[in-house]
């Protein structure tokens, strides 16, 4: 009785690590890999989705899980704890980190203009530039998110105190709307489909456009890299051969968006992110995807301008060195083929 115990102990274990090992196999037929964007329904982070949509992923051999956060700041926090791999976000948390002694790099530079919008409620004639801050409530996507950054650097540019106004979060869509609506907010930062849909009911109007390069170089004195995929260096230094598998699909992404109209972009992408108004949303994409990279590449010269709007109110980057190579690499866009 006990040999019979021993052998069937025997062939269930050996049929246990048979059926470990097939598991083992299956799992590292694709790379997993868990990507948080910060709002993958805005348009400046739409190359995450499309990339998905239009299969560059899967013809890499990546299996890529896409998590939705609408402020960039937690999106961060999350790849900090080791929850996600990367993170769709502003490059400009590249260089508030190190100067926190965190070390994460741009791999892919999506956009070279921020996508976004300083738009003032209809109810607040009053506001006709950043120095008429004083005392109201602006709205930002999360406190710490690079629209944070953004209102906090017109409104010093333009003569104010950080106490003088009050930077209030409510993400994007619908609550930054509804925050608008309600008079909880006076002003406010945010990107597209929102700055379309607040315009066509004359709820809002423009203060200030960095949807485009002359706009943003008007804003902020130069090129301004924003949206990019980020990661910890750490991560991309032990993982090269996946993190060229993410650029290369990213690039290809990239080109399409180059080579394509608005309406074939927008035909690639979920028909919810048109909020109801597909023909807005389209005019939106053709009038703002001059602010994406064709390459993923690093453009010159922007670096610095992020560096020189945060120093100009962040006290952590004050007379702080900040190694700017550090902050980004071209090793594997220029990898793609």
């Amino acid at each position: 009785m006990t040999g019979f115990i021993s052998k069937h102990a025997l062939r269930s274990a050996t049929l246990t690590l048979a059926m470990l090992a097939a598991g083992a196999t299956t799992a590292s037929a694709a790379d997993k890999i868990s990507i948080m964007v910060g709002g993958y329904e805005k348009q400046i982070y739409l190359p995450a989705k499309l990339a998905e949509a239009l299969g560059y992923f899967k013809d890499e051999g990546l299996d890529v899980e896409l998590l939705n956060e609408p402020a960039g700041v937690d999106a961060e926090n999350e790849m900090l704890a080791g929850a996600v791999q990367g993170v769709v976000g502003f490059y400009d948390h590249s260089i508030d980190l190190q100067a926190k002694g965190k070390f994460v790099e741009s791999v892919v530079q999506f956009s070279q203009a921020p996508g976004e919008v300083e738009l003032v409620s209809s109810k607040h004639p009053e506001i006709k530039s950043p120095a008429d801050f004083k005392g109201k409530n602006l709205g930002v996507t999360g406190l710490g998110s690079s629209t944070n950054f953004l209102t906090e650097y017109l409104a010093v540019k333009n003569g104010l105190k950080l106490g003088d106004f009050t930077s209030v979060p409510v993400g994007a869509g619908n609550t930054f709307i509804a925050a608008m609506q309600q008079d909880k907010i006076q002003a406010g930062m945010t990107t597209e489909p929102t700055i379309t849909r607040l315009l066509k009911t004359g709820e809002a109007k423009v203060l200030i456009d960095m949807r485009t390069m002359d706009g943003t170089k008007a804003a902020l004195g130069g090129t301004y890299p924003a949206a990019s995929l980020y990661m910890q260096t750490e991560w991309v230094e032990a993982h090269k051969d996946t993190v060229q598998k993410l650029a290369n699909a990213f690039v290809k992404t990239l080109k399409f968006i180059n080579t394509h109209s608005g309406a074939e972009i927008a035909a690639k992408m979920p028909k919810d992110y048109y909020v109801g108004d597909e023909e807005g949303y389209v005019k939106a994409l053709d009038a703002g995807k001059g602010m994406f990279t064709a390459d993923g590449v690093m453009p010159q010269g922007g670096p610095e301008t992020v560096l020189t709007v945060l120093s100009a109110f962040k006290k952590e980057l004050q007379g702080k060195q900040i190694d700017l190579s550090k902050t980004y690499t071209t090793e594997f866009v220029k990898n793609v083929k």
